[in-house]
């Protein structure tokens, strides 16, 4: 059973129901998964305070940081993980956080999507290949 099945209570997502998810509902948990892995690698591999994990996970949850995570690995990228990507970039959102401009807050919800999408279909593997790429440097730049 991969992780993703222990977490949803059920058998990953199929392909039909994937496809009748809203693309922000794909980056509502694709947040989460990215904040999970950040949070996870830091406690995991270096020493920092509370105070010092949280500075360095912000560094990389945040719009303008996704955004350029997204030209990183698009590169890597499947066909259908091209679909989800353009799907999650496409997607019509209500508000943008006033912090944030608008083409990345795009480009960031696009990564979670993306994220959201790995983790629901159960690719676990391919999760983590993603994760990898998109931010290789974590644990040598906080150390």
């Amino acid at each position: 059973m991969n992780i993703s099945s222990c977490f949803l209570g059920r058998e990953p997502l199929t392909e039909k129901e994937l496809k009748a998810l809203q693309p922000i509902a794909m980056a509502f948990i694709g947040d989460t998964i990215f904040d999970a892995f950040l949070r996870s690698r830091l406690v995991a591999f270096t020493t920092l305070t509370p105070a010092g994990l949280h500075q360095a996970a912000s560094k990389y949850a945040n719009a303008g940081a996704q955004a350029q995570i997204m030209y990183r690995i698009e590169k890597i990228l499947t066909e259908e993980e091209h679909e989800i990507f353009r799907r999650g970039r496409n997607a019509k959102s209500h508000t943008i956080p006033k912090n944030a401009k608008p083409y990345d807050y795009r480009m960031a919800t696009a990564f979670e999507c993306l994220l959201g999408y790995l983790y629901l279909s159960g690719q676990d593997l391919r999760l983590m290949e993603v994760l990898e790429a998109a931010v290789p440097e974590l644990i040598e730049e906080v150390s």
